[in-house]
């Protein structure tokens, strides 16, 4: 297929060069700086533009990878000239119908991965969620879907909001979570890798286990001892003491309701 991409950050760079390996064409980059799409049509041997007025007129599909709080100004400016081309975005928490009305097709592909430039990914491990205003759009995320990933799933907006947050949880804040303890250890003069053990075996559990079946610390006994020593450790920083406390309260809620 014919693709223009719309964007040149994490999400289509790896999504750019996923489908590049799969026989597609990227026809186009576009980008707000002129080095970000210059970059990534080097890769995908494309033309490259920061010019939304130089982004061609037609193709199989137009993929949007952007932010979401550029998504719709972005769809307006794309659309003139376009109405009757494919539109698919790749937001988690961005409805369909942010092209309801600019185009006559129109969808998602929402490949739920955390991307970095850096790190290579394989995407055909990565779940990709579609959606399509029609036949037509919809036909068209599944081809392109299809041909990078082995696990390809309808889902409407109103679902996609809920796995998108949840995705938040699972993924977001426990990096967050990472990222404080790293903190913690790196004001001490402790090395963050001896957490790496504990983390990979924490996350091994969560695949053959529901996660609340396998949760482990003073919290599930809500050791108050312990909890309030911690506690008082991170008087110096407030907020995370808060979270440290309604985390705590959450772990040992969510273990009473287990029981």
């Amino acid at each position: 297929m014919d693709v223009v991409l719309i964007g040149a950050g994490r999400v289509a760079t790896h999504l750019g060069m996923a489908l590049t390996e799969a026989g597609h064409r990227i026809v186009c980059v576009y980008s707000r700086t002129m080095a970000s799409a210059s970059a990534l049509a080097a890769r995908t041997g494309s033309a490259a533009t920061d010019d939304v007025r130089q982004v061609p007129l037609s193709a199989d599909v137009f993929v949007v990878a952007v932010k979401d709080a550029v998504l719709e100004s972005l769809a307006a400016q794309l659309a003139k000239g376009r109405e009757e081309q494919v539109f698919l975005h790749t937001a988690g928490s961005m409805p369909m119908a942010v092209f309801q009305g600019l185009v006559q097709h129109y969808g998602v592909f929402y490949p739920m991965q955390t991307f970095s430039k850096e790190r290579q990914v394989d995407f055909a491990e990565i779940p990709v969620f579609i959606e399509g205003s029609d036949d037509d759009a919809l036909h068209c995320a599944r081809t392109l879907a299809e041909s990078i990933s082995r696990r390809v799933i309808p889902m409407s907006s109103d679902e996609r909001k809920y796995l998108h947050l949840a995705a938040v949880f699972a993924c977001n804040f426990t990096n967050h979570c990472y990222a404080l303890a790293s903190d913690i250890l790196r004001e001490h003069g402790l090395p963050f890798d001896v957490m790496l053990p504990l983390i990979d075996e924490t996350t091994r559990k969560v695949h053959d286990f529901e996660p609340s079946q396998v949760q482990t610390g003073p919290a599930v006994r809500y050791d108050e001892n312990v909890i309030s020593m911690q506690a008082a450790m991170l008087a110096g920083r407030p907020l995370v003491q808060d979270i440290y406390e309604r985390m705590s309260q959450s772990i040992h809620q969510k273990t009473i309701e287990q029981q």
